[in-house]
Order: structure tokens, then C-alpha cells, then sequence
């Protein structure tokens, strides 16, 4: 399966120029955790996708690769 989430995740973090610790500290989130979901190895919650989306200020069809643009 396609790790969309995970994939779209790490280049907005690599946009912003912050390190999976860094993001993890903003999110309230262990760096274990977005380091998983970037592998794909886990899936976040709707909680967690939602915190991703508001804190990179795009939609959440957009991290789940419903729509081609934010």
C-alpha cells in the first residue's frame, strides 16, 4: 500500500526546514511517531491528522492524497 500521509508529511516537514523532533516537540507528539508515519509503518488517528493539517495549514484530503493541491 502507498504511504501517501507519511510521503506528503516529510515534504512539508522538509519544506519548513524542521527535523522530525522539531515537528514532533510543535505537534505534542513523540519524534518516534512521525518518524513511523513517515515510513508508513503506522497509521495516525484522526486526532493526529488533524493536528498535521492545521499545523501545515492544508486539508486533510490533501495529506491523504485526495486532492493534487493545498
Amino acid at each position: 500500500m502507498e504511504n501517501i500521509f507519511g510521503t506528503k508529511i516529510k515534504e512539508l516537514r522538509e519544506e519548513k526546514k524542521l527535523t522530525q523532533t522539531e515537528l514532533a516537540k510543535d505537534l505534542g507528539i513523540y519524534q518516534t511517531q512521525v518518524s513511523k508515519i513517515e515510513l508508513g509503518s503506522i497509521e495516525p488517528n484522526l486526532d493526529l491528522i488533524r493536528k498535521f493539517a492545521r499545523y501545515f495549514n492544508v486539508t486533510a484530503d490533501f495529506l491523504l492524497g485526495l486532492e493534487d493541491y493545498y
